[in-house]
């Protein structure tokens, strides 16, 4: 029988069980009143930014890049809308699905295939794939129309690169391609402004204006659903487009150039020679840039790398050549400057029967029969080596480094423009003795004195030259780059002791094209309007030997790698200079028959243009 006492015991432990299990549910009811609280009232802005986030997607949209013109206002690197697919690996339900009814849908080709399935590997699961960079309306209509089945696929409308004149610019602007890592690392701006698809210059002025060009990011927001897809577009904000760029360069002269060195390796420059302005810079062969805008084939690729000419060389601004005898105006103005020689200083020139010859080193002249006696004009006509052996090794070579370095020999034309500028050698005694370890020979002044030897330049160094001789000996600065500060002619300091000098070497020149027995005479014209004066050369590319000379052979019969370079610099019009010219022809044999014919179609083009070019300058000024 249970006392009363046994009850009262077991009614305590009731109630204080419930007490606690009371007290245990006020507790957790209370915590969880207060968490929700905190969330709902206390934490409201931060969930409901994370809401926001689920709910609504930024894009970021590569940058609308800036244009290049040329000196007339032509857009000679621009954009066009390019139809593009991009797909987000992590918001994909499917991929294999998805990718499998894409290529369906496009018809890609299994190479086509396979390339995005290993893009998709090198990439994180949330960044962009690019699927298509360029397709054409009716595939983009395609995929728009097959949206409904395609989660997390997105057809994008995106500016690209467009390069009009193709080959004509291309040594000159270079070309852009996707950004890569090192692009990355290597340029903070570029960093900044990434997204998937962002191209960006790889050489030349798209590279090294990069960060003038390659403008500002525009930025979608869209609210989403829960699958990823787009509901609505919130708001856009316009990125701003890259700087314009205007050039110097005139595209028809550019156009001529690329047509007089078709199927030829060389160069062609052209120069105003009182304002620096660069209006023709070509390097042939070239190649269109486009293709390498969305990625250059491995065919196309293999076509340009493979190509014995190097379509990929600047010849212009890279190509280190001896300079043969264009190299005898400097070498004549430098001795008549220093006194070694005037104009009465006559050579006997006895052809290759009577060579000089120095400690049993025989130096000929390239006239089998010599040119008899010649003085500074004469020598200069029609070239003789003899002449200018006598004189070089007069005035040494340490005078002629001088006067050729004064006159732009040497150094980079652009400066910090353009990366691969070579800088060419002009060597003297101290040159040879920190670089070789050697002293300086006389027999190496000789044959320098005719451009062979150590001494090396480009042609755009050869342009300048020429300009600065054109100009009665004044220094220029070369301008790419159209200052808008500065349209007017410059004037600089002379390089030359006596204007009587220059226009010696500057007389002796036009005798050299214009009258009989001249080297470039059948490459004349008789019109002052168009007229010029130049001098050829002929740069050897291996040693001439004694069986060589002997057996005197047309230069067809000759491999074309052992072929003379063909060279031509020139100024005009002669009563009014105001152009120079330098004319390369690699392995074209002799300058004269090569290279100087090319002059003559290509000074008429100048003048001409020369007016248009005036014209629009006129009524530029007249609009503002």
């Amino acid at each position: 029988m249970i006392s009363q006492s046994d009850n009262v015991l077991k009614l305590n432990s009731i109630n204080r069980r419930m007490f606690i299990l009371t007290a245990a549910k006020v507790i957790i009811l209370g915590g969880i009143v207060s968490r929700l609280f905190f969330l709902q009232v206390k934490e409201n802005k931060k969930y409901l930014t994370l809401s926001d986030k689920n709910r609504i997607r930024e894009w970021k949209l590569p940058p609308v890049r800036g244009n290049f013109e040329d000196y007339f206002g032509n857009t000679i690197a621009g954009n066009f809308e390019a139809y593009q697919l991009h797909l987000i690996p992590e918001e994909v339900e499917n991929f294999r699905y998805t990718i499998n009814r894409i290529k369906n849908i496009l018809r890609l080709s299994e190479k086509q295939f396979q390339r995005v399935l290993k893009k998709k590997k090198e990439i994180k699961s949330w960044e962009t794939l690019i699927v298509a960079n360029n397709l054409t309306w009716e595939n983009f209509s395609k995929i728009n129309n097959n949206l409904y089945d395609l989660n997390g696929v997105k057809p994008v409308i995106s500016i690209s690169r467009n390069y009009p004149f193709k080959e004509y610019y291309t040594h000159i602007l270079g070309y852009v391609s996707q950004a890569n890592e090192q692009d990355i690392l290597s340029n903070e701006n570029i960093k900044e402004k990434f997204v998937q698809g962002l191209k960006v210059g790889k050489i030349g002025l798209e590279k090294t204006f990069e960060n003038d060009l390659i403008g500002s990011n525009s930025i979608e927001r869209y609210e989403v659903n829960a699958y990823g897809r787009r509901i609505s577009q919130l708001a856009f904000q316009k990125g701003d487009q890259g700087k314009t760029i205007k050039l110097t360069v005139d595209t028809e002269l550019q156009k001529l150039s690329n047509e007089l060195l078709a199927e030829k390796a060389g160069s062609i420059c052209v120069m105003d020679i009182f304002t620096g302005h660069v209006v023709a810079m070509h390097s042939s062969p070239s190649f269109d840039p486009n293709q390498f805008v969305f990625g250059i084939s491995s065919d196309d690729w293999q076509l340009i790398r493979n190509n014995p000419m190097k379509p990929l060389i600047n010849k212009s601004l890279t190509g280190n050549y001896s300079p043969g005898s264009t190299i005898k105006p400097i070498v004549a103005l430098s001795a008549l400057e220093n006194k070694i020689v005037n104009t009465k200083f006559k050579v006997h020139c006895k052809g290759h029967k009577n060579p000089l010859e120095l400690y049993g080193q025989k130096y000929h002249c390239w006239k089998k029969e010599g040119h008899g006696f010649v003085d500074l004009r004469e020598a200069m006509k029609q070239s003789c080596d003899t002449y200018f052996y006598e004189i070089a090794r007069k005035l040494g070579v340490d005078k002629l480094s001088e006067t050729a370095k004064k006159f732009g020999l040497g150094e980079k034309v652009f400066g910090n423009l353009f990366k691969n500028e070579k800088n060419g050698l002009v060597p003297n005694t101290i040159w040879k003795k920190n670089a070789l370890g050697r002293n300086w020979l006389l027999g190496e002044t000789i044959i320098t004195g005719i451009g062979q030897g150590y001494i090396q330049t480009t042609p755009i160094q050869l342009c300048l030259m020429t300009a600065q001789i054109a100009n009665g000996g004044h220094k220029i600065y070369p301008k790419l780059i159209l200052d808008k500060n500065n349209n007017e002619e410059d004037k600089f300091m002379p390089l030359v002791n006596q204007n009587r000098n220059i226009n010696i070497v500057k007389e002796a020149m036009f005798s050299s094209t214009n009258e009989i027995r001249g080297t470039s005479y059948r490459s004349r014209i008789d019109d002052p309007k168009y007229q010029f004066a130049g001098k050829t050369g002929t740069a050897q590319v291996k040693r001439i030997t004694k069986k060589d000379r002997e057996l005197d052979l047309e230069t067809s019969e000759i491999p074309y790698e052992e072929r003379d370079h063909a060279l031509y610099i020139a100024f005009g019009p002669y009563k009014s200079p105001r152009y120079a010219v330098s004319i390369l022809v690699e392995h074209g044999g002799s300058g004269s028959s090569v290279a100087a014919p090319l002059a003559k179609k290509l000074f008429k083009k100048i003048v001409d243009r020369h007016e248009i070019r005036k014209n629009f300058e006129t009524n530029k000024y007249l609009n503002i």
